[in-house]
């Protein structure tokens, strides 16, 4: 039973009724903290339940009903027969020579997608996805590549925190292992808009994840209306996948940017630091050598971006098998950066971390069947999203 069909049920046939077909029971990771209080009074039972199944979700991290010891037990069968606690299954696991791990997650009996988890001294990031596969065709992704199959649900992207947590041994009260969570593995994240954005709130939420803001970064190729849609929704970091300072050559490496160019992106980016108050937009860059690497395209950059609230991380391109590119040599990204700092723009470059297990940016496959892809460079295929309004 889907949550709007338990709002619209009422409290007493939701109690008293049968139990749902496995088909039809709502997933609980999948929920914020509206949707569980909904839930919770469908079930004729008070809005401190929703605060008491969080509690247990995320704090203990807890995934059976019956372990929720101080939920009334009646309560506990009704969840049981409309609910359900259900997390992606993993497949495989690698790790790295740096620590670095990476998660192959079953999506259906022919999909699967990838997660990442990253650990530093100081944090610890999982690169979590959003799609199986994705759709937007980017010249140097590996992803885009294996073609788009499905969006992945809310109660799938949360339930990727939730399964690295247990997998990398949190404890209740313990140290936080998960300090940052970066949409920036499989998909588009703004293209799954609608389950995107319930998933964030549970990241943000003080009674779930309870993760600061600028903690979880939300990275786009440029779907400008989502970006706007963004900004009256919920406040994260955000990241762009810019990768070059003029139209021409990004509407190669990055076709979205044949429906919406660099300066109706860049002005959305701005407009989306105006409405949340934020620091600033990191746009992603990545490097490829003799393509975009260039000193006068440097400069290009910082005219673009100076004065703005803008930071530009450098990404030594990842190359995966069939790939068209080469990475840009050392020393050719420390001139871009060096350029960039003279340009008035603050710049870094990422370390490449996972490569060995193909779980550095951009290298994410997965295993993605019954697949369309979609060349967003085609002038028709623009103007149907364009009419489709993207989201799916």
């Amino acid at each position: 039973m889907a949550v709007d069909a338990l709002e619209s049920t009422g409290s007493g046939e939701a109690g008293n009724g049968e139990a749902d077909s496995p088909a039809q029971r709502v997933n609980l990771f999948g929920l914020p903290r509206a949707g569980l209080e909904a839930l919770c009074a469908a079930l004729d039972s008070k809005p401190y339940r929703a605060r008491q199944l969080m509690n247990w979700l995320y704090k203990r991290g807890c995934d059976r009903f019956e372990d929720m010891s101080d939920l009334a037990r009646d309560f506990r069968l009704r969840l049981a027969a409309h609910a359900e606690l259900r997390l992606p299954q993993i497949v495989s696991v690698q790790a790295a020579s740096d620590g670095t791990r990476k998660w192959l997650l079953r999506a259906d009996q022919s999909q699967a997608f990838e997660m990442v988890y990253i650990p530093e001294s100081d944090r610890g990031t999982l690169c979590i996805s959003s799609q199986v596969g994705c759709a937007l065709d980017c010249a140097f992704c590996a992803t885009a590549q294996q073609g788009f199959n499905r969006n992945l649900s809310a109660a799938e992207i949360v339930g990727q925190v939730w399964l690295a947590n247990r997998e990398l041994g949190f404890q209740p009260g313990g140290a936080r292992i998960i300090t940052n969570v970066v949409l920036m593995g499989m998909g588009e994240p703004l293209a799954n808009f609608r389950n995107v954005i319930p998933a964030l709130r549970v990241f943000l939420d003080d009674l779930a994840f309870d993760l600061s803001r600028r903690r979880v970064t939300l990275s786009t190729s440029g779907l400008v209306p989502q970006i706007y849609r963004l900004a009256q929704e919920i406040n994260v970091a955000l990241a762009v996948s810019l990768h070059a300072p003029d139209d021409e050559l990004r509407s190669r490496l990055v076709p979205i940017n044949r429906l919406h160019p660099i300066a109706e992106l860049l002005a959305a980016c701005w407009h989306y630091i105006d409405e949340q108050n934020g620091r600033s937009v990191t746009f992603e860059y990545v490097m490829l050598d003799g393509v975009n690497d260039a000193p006068a395209q440097a400069r290009a950059l910082a005219r673009l971006l100076a004065g703005h609230p803008a930071k530009v991380n450098l990404i030594p391109f990842n190359p995966y098998p069939g790939a068209q590119f080469r990475r840009s040599g050392e020393a050719a990204i420390e001139r871009f950066r060096d350029q960039l700092i003279r340009g008035g723009v603050m710049a870094t470059v990422r370390r490449t971390r996972g490569e060995d297990i193909d779980a550095a940016c951009g290298q994410l496959v997965g295993r993605v069947h019954d697949r369309t892809v979609v060349r967003l460079g085609s002038r028709v295929e623009a103007a149907r999203l364009r009419a489709a309004g993207v989201d799916a």
